[in-house]
């Protein structure tokens, strides 16, 4: 029986254990790499040589299901200006490539899938898009501008976007397609009473708050069929008054689940009050790792989809821990394979020693307060230097990565950016 240690080959560890999903499709371990941004599309917004290298390495790296960083459905709707984008078939050669890569070695490929909404920074959409015209609060009104309703021929026809987009992914190889529902982007704006105040049949209760998401995964399965694994990126809450509760997630998970979707993917919080980069978790939290545990438990007493909670792991045993005593059924990682794109295969062969990631700091006070786009601005360029065949550096100073990103974008940089 497994007690903490690891084993050369040990074909029984917990984290080792395929796993069966609802539609059918295998995935061979318990890995699960959760999307990060990478912002190394091309001009034109299509697949890179250094997205190829980058997804090629993680597949080789062990881990089982591999998560893109966001793929955007429309041109005109961008999260940041490195966002691949996929309306049709015009790419599907490169997009072939890329799927080809990060399918090696047994592994899933999937693409997740995502609208930002009002979230498009001011540099890049003059007049963003949401389900209502309510402006993002606080501090980050400075970075969006203020965002114009949809209508409901072009709620339709986002509707299909997505739907296209999972059939050109599907054609050009990946394994299947993650929603992004989570994180204040567009669907997840759709499903929060703040940022959605629709009078119509888009908005209001929850039931005609969650239609677009619905709507969405049934368009998807109709242009992929039965057997292409779809999974979400749900919020556990918004965390803000007034926003997205548990409650109201407990019952859109339910929803899905009896749509058929087949992998759930646990996070929380949006750019307002950021619960996904670990703001405000409670000390106990940080002792278990994992930041949504408790929630996980709640969405097992209701629903027997696969679940995956992302945020925190860190531990081998923290990791295994929670798929042995079925608190999830896949572990979700992120930062740690921007350093360590093996760590699957380290912990298998057992040489993992449990990673320490450094807080980033520059020592003034004015900057650290965007300490979120620190941190993604560094991590996008260990991204960029796997991708580029070179190891990952734990040491790369803040400094000279912050450097980097303005010698090469700009003071664009300090625009409120994706985790």
């Amino acid at each position: 029986m497994y007690r903490g240690e690891s084993h050369l080959n040990n074909t029984n560890h917990p984290l080792l254990e395929p796993l069966a999903l609802p539609n059918g499709a295998n995935i061979k371990n318990r890995f699960f790499k959760s999307a990060m941004s990478e912002a190394l599309g091309t001009d034109d917004h299509n697949s890179s040589p250094v997205l190829v290298t980058l997804y090629r390495t993680w597949a080789e790296g062990g881990t089982g299901l591999v998560v893109t960083g966001n793929v955007m459905i429309d041109r005109n709707a961008l999260g940041e200006s490195g966002n691949v984008v996929i309306e049709d078939e015009r790419d599907l050669a490169l997009l072939s490539e890329w799927a080809k890569a990060g399918t090696r070695n047994g592994t899933h490929l999937w693409m997740q899938l995502n609208h930002p909404g009002k979230q498009s920074p001011r540099t890049l959409s003059k007049t963003p898009v949401a389900p209502s015209a309510i402006p993002l609060s606080g501090s980050l009104k400075k970075f969006f501008n203020e965002p114009r309703a949809l209508t409901e021929e072009e709620i339709q026809g986002l509707v299909t976007r997505f739907g296209k987009a999972a059939s050109v992914a599907q054609k050009a190889g990946f394994t299947g397609v993650q929603i992004h529902a989570a994180h204040g982007y567009l669907i997840s704006q759709f499903l929060s009473p703040y940022h959605n105040r629709r009078s119509d049949d888009w908005g209001g209760s929850l039931e005609n708050r969650m239609r677009f998401l619905l709507e969405v995964y049934q368009e998807i399965r109709k242009q992929t069929g039965e057997n292409f694994p779809i999974g979400i990126k749900l919020n556990s809450a918004d965390f803000q008054r007034g926003g997205f509760t548990e409650e109201e997630s407990l019952e859109v998970i339910r929803k899905l689940a009896q749509a058929g979707i087949d992998l759930i993917e646990i996070s929380g919080g949006n750019y307002e009050n950021p619960m996904m980069q670990g703001a405000n978790v409670k000390e106990s939290t940080k002792k278990r790792e994992a930041y949504f545990l408790e929630f996980a438990a709640k969405v097992r007493s209701i629903v027997s989809t696969p679940l995956v909670v992302t945020g925190g792991f860190r531990s081998e045993k923290a990791m295994t821990d929670a798929v042995a005593q079925g608190e999830i059924d896949m572990v979700g990682i992120a930062k740690p394979l921007a350093l360590i794109p093996d760590l699957p295969n380290q912990i298998f062969q057992g040489t993992y020693e449990t990673i320490k990631l450094k807080p980033m700091k520059t020592g003034l006070k004015w900057l650290d307060k965007s300490a979120s786009m620190l941190e993604i601005v560094w991590y996008e360029q260990q991204l960029a230097r796997i991708g580029n065949s070179q190891s990952p550096k734990p040491d790369h100073s803040v400094w000279l990565a912050l450097l980097h990103t303005i010698t090469t974008n700009g003071t664009a940089v300090f625009k409120k950016r994706r985790g």
